[in-house]
């Protein structure tokens, strides 16, 4: 499921504060951004524009900033918006664009796989800018490397179901039957069979293949220099 976020000039938009505020809150430490594009642009999430209403509202009630950063580190903000998980380190979001470029395809490759189910941005601004976290580099490389093992995109989302599947029964696997638990560990561990094979016939053929073109590239070599040796002697013999 995409999480709603907002660039920065759409974050200004949404909370109506200025530049100039925002630079201030982020001084302060009041707001921060949950990370930022490869451009180095902020971005920010619902809780922040939840979390300026309520600075806002200490404002109104003749807080300044200085007043409102030492409520935050006594008390805190309502739980709606200082709740759950804490973040640590602003993390760093693609484009579509880089995460391409990254991946070694093109944009529309990228958008065919969300099309087809087996990937999704996580974070979607409110303008539509598509952003996904950098781990996807390495799973969209896995993907693209299932294609080259020769499995269909039918293929490459059933399995990457059973990722999502495995992740959510480690997470909460005891509130299945155990005989359902086990059936569907047991698809994943025939799956990751299936792909083991191929591979070891990947690797077979790979390796002839190797051995063929080195082969036939010494040949085409000899042949082509054979072929210079020719051109030089009927030179010399006209001359």
């Amino acid at each position: 499921m995409e999480n709603k976020i907002y660039i920065r000039d759409e974050f200004i938009t949404a909370t109506k504060i200025s530049e100039k505020e925002l630079d201030q809150l982020e001084r302060e430490k009041l707001i921060k951004p949950v990370g930022f594009t490869e451009q180095h642009i902020p971005i920010y999430s619902d809780d922040a524009i939840t979390r300026i209403k309520h600075i806002q509202k200490l404002q109104q009630l003749g807080y300044d900033l200085k007043d409102i950063q030492r409520i935050v580190k006594k008390v805190g903000l309502p739980k709606s918006i200082s709740g759950g998980k804490k973040s640590g380190a602003a993390e760093k979001f693609l484009t579509v664009g880089i995460l391409a470029e990254r991946v070694g395809v093109s944009p529309r490759t990228i958008k065919h796989w969300e099309e087809r189910g087996i990937i999704g941005a996580e974070m979607r601004s409110e303008g539509g800018f598509r952003l996904y976290p950098e781990n996807y580099v390495f799973f969209c490389k896995l993907i693209r490397d299932l294609q080259l093992f020769g499995y269909s995109l039918e293929e490459i989302k059933a399995m990457s179901e059973y990722f999502r599947e495995y992740i959510s029964l480690e997470k909460e696997f005891s509130d299945y039957p155990k005989e359902e638990v086990n059936g569907r560990l047991q698809k994943m561990l025939d799956e990751i069979q299936i792909l083991f094979d191929r591979m070891e016939l990947l690797k077979d053929g790979i390796q002839r293949w190797e051995d063929l073109l080195k082969k036939k590239k010494k040949d085409i070599l000899n042949l082509k220099n054979q072929n210079l040796k020719r051109a030089d002697e009927t030179a010399e013999k006209k001359e």
